[in-house]
């Protein structure tokens, strides 16, 4: 049986915060949707202290953010979004249009269509986070989206020439600087100044997961997600230094970001506890990384490798980092997760900067549902069917007007049976079922 050494904060605690959050951003889009690019305007004061009259950069302002950036900084993000693009291509061609005659004369199809513009969230308040550009921007490229806008708030009250550079680099079309539910709310709903899209992606704090959470259906979304994740799972092949790592390494996305370690080892358990408290006497991030662990933080022994696979699909967690003897097993038998990093010598922050795979998530147990963000998110799986022949018509028609008269929708059956008369019995009343 699974044993907690260590808890986070209780859920109603978790739940009044989220209260918070949603009542909070209900507003502030009721607020853009009402008042627009005054609203926007407002809001940019408010939360990020920056103002403009315009937030689309000029191609001068793009330039010289490159101007910026070494040329070993320009390399490194090129190299990193060759990967994300080195990921993305293939998944595009895994997805083909069939095309199939199920029935003599009866044809059915589908094809894939790219969504017509997205707007991608590039988080960048608390750290200049770039390679949330690559993931959005690279992969609907991929996709084939002809209007692809962005958003990153301003860092330290300025434009961040990393992120710029990132977004530019990755090929975006338009480029603001703004930040926070003021740019989802205003991508989405669209103002004077920035036309509306017809998706939104990107990870974000709490407020920005909720004010997409609240837009799902007036534009398409890429995915729940709320803070950053982490679940390592480890057994006594590995030491407390590098799970305490891994963790904290997770831990100082921000304070509810969730961190957890579920092991068979009681003494692995305990020396990664101690490690964790050693290394935040020395980690930069510390502040932001011990509130997550302390409110967050949990450790769970379990008695058997088969228990720690049952208790990794009910955490469901965003990332998992595997680091067993035989990390593979994982592989094969876990259904719930965001993604997997097997054995010591991958680990998340190679998923989340350079390594290639999408690093826009599921969380909160979203991962029992959907996968991550990939190239088939971008896309839109369209039908269309064809009838080739008077005969095809007249069967096919046939059959549909009897299950329609089943149903009680008499002008469904007249559907068919006009097609029934004229391409085939001539006999057929208005309205009834084809004998």
């Amino acid at each position: 049986m699974a044993r907690w050494l260590k808890t986070s904060m209780a859920q109603s605690d978790k739940d009044d915060a989220d209260l918070k959050v949603r009542t909070t951003v209900e507003t502030l889009l009721a607020d853009i949707k009402a008042r627009g690019d005054v609203a926007v305007r407002e809001m940019s004061i408010r939360f990020d202290g920056w103002d403009r009259t315009d937030y689309r950069l000029t191609d001068a302002e793009i330039r010289d953010c490159m101007s910026q950036l070494s040329a070993r900084n320009i390399e490194d993000i090129r190299f990193a979004q060759t990967q994300v693009r080195n990921s993305a291509e293939p998944q595009k061609a895994s997805m083909h249009a069939i095309e199939v005659e199920t029935l003599p004369g009866i044809v059915l199809g589908h094809k894939n269509l790219p969504v017509n513009s997205v707007g991608c969230y590039v988080p960048g308040g608390k750290y200049p986070l770039l390679a949330s550009a690559h993931m959005s921007v690279i992969t609907a490229k991929v996709a084939g989206v002809p209007r692809i806008i962005t958003c990153a708030p301003p860092y330290q009250g300025k434009l961040a020439p990393a992120i710029v550079a990132a977004q530019h680099l990755a090929g975006a079309d338009v480029i603001y600087c703004l930040g926070g539910v003021q740019a989802v709310g205003a991508m989405a709903l669209g103002t004077d100044s920035i036309t509306g899209v017809d998706m939104l992606v990107g990870p974000g704090n709490a407020y920005v997961a909720e004010a997409k959470r609240q837009l799902y259906g007036k534009v398409g979304i890429d995915l729940f997600a709320g803070p950053t994740e982490t679940l390592v799972i480890a057994d006594d092949s590995v030491d407390g230094e590098l799970c305490a790592t891994d963790l904290l390494g997770q831990a100082e996305h921000g304070p509810n970001s969730p961190a957890i370690l579920l092991t068979n080892s009681e003494k692995l358990a305990r020396d990664t506890m101690a490690e964790i408290e050693r290394l935040l006497t020395i980690l930069p991030t510390a502040a932001v990384a011990a509130q997550a662990w302390r409110d967050y933080g949990e450790v769970i022994v379990c008695d058997s490798i088969d228990e720690m696979v049952v208790e990794a699909d009910r955490i469901a967690s965003e990332h998992v980092q595997v680091m067993t003897r035989d990390p593979d097993l994982f592989l094969a038998r876990m259904t719930n997760y965001g993604a997997l990093f097997l054995g010591p010598r991958t680990n998340v922050s190679y998923g989340d900067k350079v390594i290639g795979t999408n690093h826009t998530l599921p969380t909160r147990g979203a991962a029992r549902y959907t996968g991550g963000l990939w190239v088939g998110k971008f896309m839109k799986t369209v039908t269309y069917q064809r009838v080739l022949t008077d005969e095809a018509s007249t069967m096919i028609g046939e059959y549909c007007s009897r299950l329609c008269m089943l149903e009680g929708f008499a002008g469904h059956a007249e559907q068919a049976n006009i097609r029934v008369r004229r391409y085939g019995r001539k006999n057929v009343p208005y309205a009834t079922a084809a004998e």
